[in-house]
């Protein structure tokens, strides 16, 4: 089973998971009904039953129970009869998930592409921009930055660039990002984990100050 990688603390934890498993293959691994009916697109069936599962092996590691996950008004995920906060990400053939006891949290997962650095005039203020660079790696890592802020948020309406910060940092292996959510009336601080893990980016929550 390619279980990638799993991280728990006293606060939570998050994990990894590789596809390499048919669909039926995945079915049997969660034990329970198929992949929702309304899906039909093959890779997003296979994503969809990893995930499942994968939020289910974390729980499990957490003693938190499980038994499926729901999505609110806005499709923000959420684990049903549990007040645990969660959060999914997936980019074929990787999903990820993110299970905290304390924070909201938002986790992302991205292969770098050149795309990121095309649409960087959109999403990133021009501070961001300037210590993105052309780095590949640099620019997924802010990408994956504002959607993990974008989902800790878990509505609508805010802008990437003008609403989702993230101070310039060193590019390493792994590291930390500091970062904020700003809106009119308020800004929350969200300290951020980063890590170059095989052919993906992985940012995660660690702590939000209200």
């Amino acid at each position: 089973m390619p279980l990638s990688k799993i991280e728990v603390d006293n606060s939570g934890g998050w994990a990894l998971w590789w596809i390499t498993e048919t669909e039926t293959e995945l079915e049997g691994l969660l034990a329970a009904d198929g992949c929702d009916p309304k899906i039909s697109n093959q890779i997003k069936r296979l994503e969809w039953l990893a995930s499942r599962m994968l939020t289910a092996k974390l729980a499990t590691e957490l003693k938190v129970n499980f038994t499926q996950i729901k999505k609110d008004e806005f499709g923000k995920p959420f684990l049903e009869n549990s007040n645990c906060h969660m959060s999914l990400s997936h980019s074929y053939p990787y999903v990820a998930v993110q299970i905290s006891f304390v924070n909201v949290v938002g986790i992302d997962i991205e292969k770098p592409s050149s795309k990121i650095s095309r649409v960087a005039h959109r999403v990133f203020s021009l501070q961001e921009r300037a210590d993105a660079d052309d780095i590949l790696q640099k620019n997924c890592i802010y990408w994956c930055a504002k959607e993990a802020l974008y989902k800790i948020y878990g509505k609508r309406g805010l802008s990437y660039a003008d609403n989702l910060a993230i101070k310039p940092f060193n590019l390493e292996a792994f590291g930390e990002l500091d970062a904020a959510i700003v809106m009119q009336k308020c800004t929350v601080k969200v300290e951020l984990h980063y890590l170059v893990e095989n052919e993906i980016i992985i940012v995660y929550t660690k702590k939000v100050v209200k």
